[in-house]
């Protein structure tokens, strides 16, 4: 039996929940059709010298150049029946040189602002982009329930371990920290009750700067403060 990881990599740029996908390629050179082209999280073997953390680093930084992305263990899966079809059995025997192995993954979920960096391919796939997470296709293997256990991870630890920050640039504005609460979690927020709790966060620190280049008045600008938190 193999290990692999795989990484739900998710990021915010303002207005909408993104998922890096890959195009997962199942022809080894040339341009890709329809058929030959399936979507998949980014994931790859552990290599034996290898520990969990290192193999989900490894392979995020191939595919977004950091090397300090925000990851998180959140789940194995290890059904027997993880390849369910065609596509997934042909990439298996395009690219890997024991495609009959069964594979059991780790799977990590991390997070990152969109303000600062552009993914790139990694060498098993056609390309990487960012997709809306209201907008996902069907994904390779089981990368489906990957991604929803994920999200309702991400939704689960938002408010409790601060992880949202991670997704907003240094210095955001309140609207942006409660766009993205609203949108992961999927629900309105009352705005004078959000910016009444938000006051009440040590961690959520007002700067002496306004937004700059905007249309409507410029909003005040906070930035995060993880020394501060209550659970620090």
């Amino acid at each position: 039996m193999d290990v692999s990881v795989d990484c739900a990599l998710f990021g915010f740029d303002g207005e909408a929940l993104k998922l890096l996908l890959i195009h997962q390629r199942t022809a080894e050179e040339g341009p890709l059709s329809e058929e030959e082209l399936q979507m998949a999280l980014p994931g790859d073997f552990v290599h034996e010298q290898e520990s969990l953390e290192d193999a989900a680093s490894r392979v995020l930084h191939e595919l977004t150049g950091l090397d300090n992305v925000y990851l998180k263990q959140f789940h194995a899966f290890g059904d027997p029946n993880r390849v369910k079809g065609l596509k997934d059995q042909q990439w298996l025997r395009t690219f890997r040189e024991h495609p009959e192995n069964r594979v059991m993954t780790v799977a990590y979920f991390g997070l990152v602002s969109l303000h600062d960096h552009t993914p790139r391919a990694s060498s098993f796939a056609g390309d990487a982009e960012w997709t809306e997470v209201g907008s996902l296709p069907q994904l390779a293997f089981d990368h489906d329930d990957i991604s929803d256990l994920a999200l309702a991870t991400l939704r689960e630890l938002l408010e409790s371990k601060h992880i949202g920050f991670e997704m907003l640039p240094k210095k955001f504005t309140l609207r942006q920290l409660q766009t993205l609460h609203e949108i992961v979690l999927d629900k309105k927020l009352d705005k004078r009750n959000f910016r009444k709790n938000v006051k009440r966060m040590d961690h959520v620190v007002p700067l002496d700067e306004k937004e700059e280049g905007v249309l409507h008045k410029p909003a005040q600008l906070f930035t995060f403060d993880a020394k501060l938190t209550q659970d620090a």
